[in-house]
């Protein structure tokens, strides 16, 4: 059973970083891609970063390019997000997940329909 599980959220003053990482179970990171998306109170979820697994191309949002660091370790089937200068807008709870790409081209990598498995979330909290 394919399954994503994401850790390293908590509370972080405004300014500080983190790590997320997403390890994925019951399928190889080979020929997907990782998407991590967000949910702040009262909104809806977001797009955050993505990066295919075979080629390393990565995406980011507008709001987080330059802040957010995406990558992967396939040897340890995990992806992670380093999250830094972080902003009370960060606060949210973030959540991984995997689509099929057979080795192509990501499309709409912020598409949310287009992942086949999610994790259940990790919150991430900022405190000004």
């Amino acid at each position: 059973e394919a399954q994503l599980v994401e850790s390293g959220g908590g509370l972080v003053q405004a300014g500080g970083s983190l790590r997320l990482s997403c390890a994925a179970s019951g399928f190889t990171l080979d020929d997907y891609a990782i998407g991590w998306f967000r949910q702040a109170p009262g909104k809806e979820r977001e797009g955050v970063s993505c990066i295919s697994s075979n080629h390393g191309t990565t995406y980011y949002a507008p709001s987080v390019k330059g802040r957010f660091t995406i990558s992967t370790d396939n040897a340890k089937n995990t992806v992670y997000l380093q999250i830094s200068s972080l902003k009370s807008e960060d606060t949210a709870v973030y959540y991984c997940a995997a689509r099929f790409v057979g080795g192509l081209t990501v499309v709409a990598w912020a598409s949310e329909i287009e992942y086949d498995y999610w994790g259940r979330g990790t919150q991430v909290t900022v405190s000004s």
